[in-house]
């Protein structure tokens, strides 16, 4: 991961590879996952990304939104992705908190830019944090431009690489604009990506507006978009763990497609988020057995893929 102003990341990380799923259990994951996307689809909000689909060879039911992805479409959009030759891990803190504990006045209160560019310094600081995620959406500014704003404080904060929260295409180039005046140029910044993003398809299976627009727009630019899912087993996805890996990976293999058939060769990043539901709260269960189980799953996927990943809830 490349940093600015003199910090390295800290290399000779190799990490711990768990590996959960057999090369058998990959391949049935795999193949359960093309009949999703042929037979059940996905549901796509946006019209712009219907016609995508449709020009790239899905078949685009527009009444219903429903866009289904012939298994061939599927893995002529993996093979086009740029491979991933592995590398040491990093880190990065969780994003996007809704409420903040100002550690002057121990106040519990909406949080600020301020906050936001305080959190970027904390983790410019932290030496086996390589990455800030954004920790916190500023509620002091206009919702329509908050991810900006953040970006902004963040990368006036810290010297590391900056996630944004963008959930548009115009907020995508307006921060992508922000990241090329610190690496120099545009070129510079698909080089040397100070500034990234990420999306969520909301579960189970469906692409929403704000997923598509963020697709696209990185697509269009050359910048890598992480697609993260955030499947719950036993509330948005199957209570096995086969199951809702295959809803996971179906949501996360329909954005990359769309991000392939946006543009050839469109750098992507598999990512993760998945869990159990807590049955007790109707909640996500982060830091559970079961997430990581999901969490070494999804990256072994992702290996299968030759594709990047991050995965979220340690």
């Amino acid at each position: 991961m490349s940093t600015r102003g003199g910090s390295e990341p800290i290399g000779g990380r190799e990490g711990l590879r768990l590996e959960v799923l057999s090369a058998a259990d990959l391949d049935a994951i795999h193949a359960e996952t093309l009949k999703v996307l042929e037979q059940t689809g996905v549901f796509v909000e946006d019209d712009e990304a219907l016609d995508i689909f449709a020009d790239g060879g899905a078949k685009v039911d527009r009444g219903e939104r429903m866009v289904r992805i012939p298994g061939e479409v599927v893995e002529a959009a993996i093979a086009a992705c740029p491979p991933d030759d592995g590398g040491p891990v990093t880190f990065s803190n969780f994003d996007e908190g809704v409420m903040y504990v100002d550690p002057r006045s121990g106040e519990r209160r909406r949080p600020l830019k301020a906050d936001a560019a305080d959190a970027a310094l904390l983790v410019d600081a932290l030496p086996n944090i390589d990455s800030y995620g954004a920790a916190v959406r500023p509620t002091d500014v206009p919702a329509a431009t908050a991810a900006v704003h953040g970006c902004e404080a963040a990368l006036l904060s810290t010297t590391k690489h900056v996630g944004t929260e963008a959930t548009s295409g115009w907020e995508v180039r307006l921060c992508a604009e922000l990241g090329a005046c610190v690496a120099g140029s545009l070129d510079a910044l698909r080089d040397d990506p100070v500034v990234g993003f990420g999306t969520c398809p909301v579960s189970p299976l469906k692409l929403p507006r704000d997923a598509t627009e963020v697709i696209v727009e990185c697509a269009r630019l050359g910048l890598s978009d992480c697609i993260l899912s955030m499947a719950m087993a036993g509330g948005s996805a199957p209570v096995t763990l086969a199951g809702t890996l295959v809803v996971h990976n179906a949501e996360v293999l329909a954005g990359i497609t769309l991000a392939q058939m946006t543009e050839r060769g469109s750098p992507v990043t598999y990512g993760s988020s998945t869990t159990a539901m807590d049955l007790r709260f109707a909640a996500a269960s982060v830091g559970s057995p079961e997430m990581a189980l999901i969490g070494a799953a999804a990256a072994q996927i992702a290996r299968r893929y030759k594709l990047p990943s991050v995965i979220a809830g340690a």
